[in-house]
């Protein structure tokens, strides 16, 4: 999932991690894996850097006990982070991370950042302290602004030529692939019954018959708000969309519509702010001869009061309440 490389650059050793998040398939691990399961594989790697790291600084001192980190968002996809599982397991690993890791992080590079990620970082930033958040760099796709600000650090001849360095692998591979091994994705037969189960009980299901529509009403009180969905449908295909209904009786579009048909579930996150009422509409009105069976999950929350985690890593996950007409 990610590669530890021990750097030198002007005589003093840096500690250096690259994650890359292309062919990252957080679906399947969640499937195979517990939430538990994939924190303490995370935390074990995080253990295993910072151990060569104090190795390190006893003989070049305390500077490279500081970690220096570059996630690559290349491929970087918001559904699967969206996907509720996956929040709780990000928001989980930032609170282990700022509870038991403090003030590890000499600079944290995001790069190839996709402009949908300016939201992600809105929400994750709230469970951040203002060291964590001071000490990271966001870069878009722009290679050249972001490589000089990599080489100021690191020095080129020890980094691959994707990140702007000299260093290839063995192979000739410039992104270094034997060293920073990127993810794939899981196959299905490594998925587990248990779990997959368990998710599926999270949704609600719904028919809903030949010209009609069903609508799902959520109230939002504050700013600084998300609503999250998750839903599929098992044949052929539904319209959704979200409407927003303020105080004074206003209803305007804020999302779609759109038609959705079978296949992986649709996820999505939006910014929402309140007092309104948000409603989600599965529109069947057009279909003339067949029913429709929606399973969906939704929620509104302030993710830095609503998110109930704790410091330890729970693989119970309630299920959304949400009201329907």
């Amino acid at each position: 999932m990610s590669s530890f490389c021990t750097i030198l650059n002007v005589n003093v050793l840096i500690a250096v991690i690259i994650v890359p998040f292309v062919g990252l398939d957080v679906w399947g691990l969640l499937h195979s894996l517990t939430r538990s399961d994939v924190i303490r594989m995370i935390l074990k790697h995080l253990e295993n850097y910072i151990a060569i790291a104090r190795k390190q600084a006893e003989t070049h001192g305390a500077a490279a006990l500081k970690l220096t980190v570059i996630f690559d968002l290349e491929g970087f996809n918001i559904k699967q982070y969206a996907w509720k599982p996956a929040a709780e397991m990000v928001f989980t690993l930032l609170q282990l991370y700022e509870a038991n890791y403090p003030e590890i992080l000499k600079i944290c590079f995001i790069v190839n950042a996709p402009k949908i990620f300016s939201l992600a970082f809105s929400v994750v930033k709230k469970f951040m302290h203002e060291y964590t958040i001071s000490k990271i760099k966001i870069y878009g796709t722009d290679a050249k602004k972001w490589q000089a600000q990599v080489l100021s650090i690191i020095d080129k001849d020890q980094i691959p030529v994707h990140y702007g360095g000299t260093m290839v692998d063995e192979n000739g591979d410039p992104r270094c692939s034997l060293i920073v091994k990127p993810g794939g994705k899981v196959p299905k037969s490594y998925y587990s019954k248990n779990i997959a189960s368990d998710s599926e009980k999270e949704y609600k299901k719904v028919t809903i018959k030949t010209g009609e529509k069903h609508v799902v009403d959520l109230l939002c009180l504050e700013n600084d708000s998300v609503l999250k969905w998750e839903f599929g449908i098992e044949s052929h295909d539904i319209k959704f969309s979200i409407k927003r209904k303020d105080e004074e009786g206003n209803e305007e579009v804020v999302h779609g519509p759109r038609k959705v048909g079978e296949g992986p579930v649709d996820v999505g996150v939006m910014p929402v702010k309140g007092p309104a009422t948000y409603s989600v509409v599965f529109d069947n009105k057009n279909a003339f001869l067949r029913n429709k069976k929606v399973y969906y999950d939704l929620l509104i929350s302030v993710p830095s009061r609503d998110l109930n985690m704790s410091d330890e890593p729970d693989d119970s996950c309630e299920p959304a309440a949400a009201g329907s007409k």
